[in-house]
């Protein structure tokens, strides 16, 4: 039995003959998103990934996530697998820019545009945003393109590559950023080279960590 995640996910997409394109098709997961899971360079299990994933390669999200065959799920490529009970539906509200600031706090209420589903938890405070610009606009594989929704969770832990949503003092606008950090100081690192990196020295407050992408068709 393979050890990981990574190497059951890339056993199976062998198996059914699968290329990481074909898979990345299949499942609306990006093919560097499954490269690096494939890898080891990243534990992506959110469960709308593990989902996804799981039903286009016919098998057990469980037995994806740590090997364990559940019952009622066969790995077995030539049999139709039933779809895994989905998780709950959580609905959020889709924020503007400067509104989502003061989101988490009761002094300032935000007025919601419109609440949209999501099978990732969030948190009692999570939220939707589009995202504007084109700071997270990379050269390279990976960018955060202007009119995509992200949905943004007040709750998550903050930690080096996460994507966070960030309220500079004195402005009532947040910003999106990659939260990093380097010799001991920390960063808001937009993907887009033909922008600064902000020092983090008490200039910003950081409202949430994002949890979830999506492109808008």
């Amino acid at each position: 039995m393979t050890s990981s995640f990574g190497e059951r996910l890339l056993a199976r997409r062998t198996e059914l003959g699968l290329s990481q394109d074909e898979l990345a098709k299949k499942t609306g997961v990006s093919r560097v998103t499954i490269s690096k899971i494939e890898l080891g360079g990243s534990q992506d299990t959110r469960s709308s990934n593990l989902f996804k994933i799981a039903e286009a390669l016919k098998c057990s999200p469980r037995w994806l996530l740590d090997g364990t065959k559940d019952k009622g799920f066969e790995v077995d490529k030539n049999v139709t697998n039933p779809k895994a009970n989905r998780p709950p539906n959580y609905r959020y509200p889709k924020l503007t820019w400067v509104s989502a600031g003061p989101w988490n706090c009761e002094d300032y209420p935000a007025y919601p545009e419109d609440w949209i589903g999501s099978d990732v938890y969030a948190g009692e405070h999570g939220f939707w945003l589009d995202v504007r610009g084109d700071s997270m606009t990379s050269p390279g594989d990976f960018s955060i393109f202007e009119g995509m929704e992200i949905l943004v969770s007040p709750d998550q832990e903050v930690y080096p590559g996460k994507f966070v949503v960030a309220r500079l003092k004195g402005s009532g606008e947040a910003t999106l950023k990659q939260y990093v950090e380097d010799a001991g100081q920390r960063f808001l690192k937009p993907l887009n080279p033909r922008y600064p990196m902000i020092s983090i020295n008490g200039n910003c407050e950081i409202v949430g960590v994002v949890v979830e992408m999506r492109m808008k068709i």
